[in-house]
């Protein structure tokens, strides 16, 4: 039986993080439209487009949420910062889920909410007719928006582990995302995300975000380390990358004849 096309109204996957479902989803770093269709054929719950470390933007990113449109994954982007001029173009754009990188404190958090709300709830500008609100034609849009987007939070470094519990706190964080290569940078373990010490600091935010009842969620494209990851309590997990499974692909059959 095919998938039902993911739909923003109401946004199910914003529901589901929320929930603490399991959602396993794959990392998306292409900027292409047909690699992104590819991905949104194989099922999973959840496709991140990347606009930090990919050379992505409003405009690439579009093709690609267009690819998506009948498949059930839904679409999540990650914006090359926290930057509220930006987010609001994502939003018009068509995207429903954010996934904010780098935040540090609870101003930031809020910042981030404040964003991908109309006020009075936040301070996003309103555009009457935009491919979010399919060019004017959804009843109530401005209305129902608001509890229709999804808000999770990256924390890659000290301080914000320090300051995860006030993150956790602020409303409309939806979700806490580790960023593991970040973290293991920043405990002084370059490239070494399964140094104790790294472990030890995922241990941490799992146990404080699970006091604040948030979900959290992880890259891991190394099977063993996602199933670690899902045991420790994650909930919304990538298991890979575009870009990983193509180039593994490619090196693989180019091996088999050497």
């Amino acid at each position: 039986m095919p998938a039902i096309p993911y739909t923003a109204f109401p946004n199910q996957f914003r529901r589901d993080i929320i929930a603490g479902k399991t959602l396993i989803g794959c990392w998306c770093s292409l900027a292409s439209p047909i690699t992104t269709e590819v991905l949104g054929l194989a099922g999973f719950d959840w496709i991140l487009m990347d606009g930090e470390h990919s050379p992505n933007d409003v405009l690439s990113f579009i093709p690609q949420l267009m690819a998506l449109k009948d498949s059930a994954s839904a679409p999540v982007v990650r914006p090359q910062w926290n930057d509220t001029v930006e987010i609001k173009r994502l939003l018009d754009a068509g995207f429903y889920n954010f996934l904010i990188p780098f935040v540090q404190s609870a101003e930031e958090a809020k910042r981030a909410v404040a964003a991908t709300r109309y006020p009075p709830e936040g301070v996003r500008g309103v555009s009457v007719a935009q491919r979010s609100n399919r060019y004017g034609t959804v009843k109530d849009y401005l209305k129902i928006i608001n509890d229709n987007i999804t808000v999770m939070v990256q924390i890659e470094n000290r301080t914000g582990i320090a300051a995860l519990d006030e993150i956790c706190a602020v409303p409309g964080v939806d979700g806490i995302f580790i960023g593991p290569s970040d973290l293991a940078a920043a405990y002084g373990h370059l490239g070494n995300a399964s140094h104790p010490e790294v472990q030890e600091a995922m241990q941490i935010v799992f146990a404080r975000a699970k006091t604040h009842g948030k979900s959290v969620g992880i890259l891991a494209p190394a099977e063993a380390d996602a199933r670690r990851y899902l045991e420790m309590g994650a909930s919304f997990v990538a298991v890979g990358s575009d870009l990983g499974v193509f180039r593994a692909a490619t090196q693989a059959l180019r091996d088999k004849y050497l």
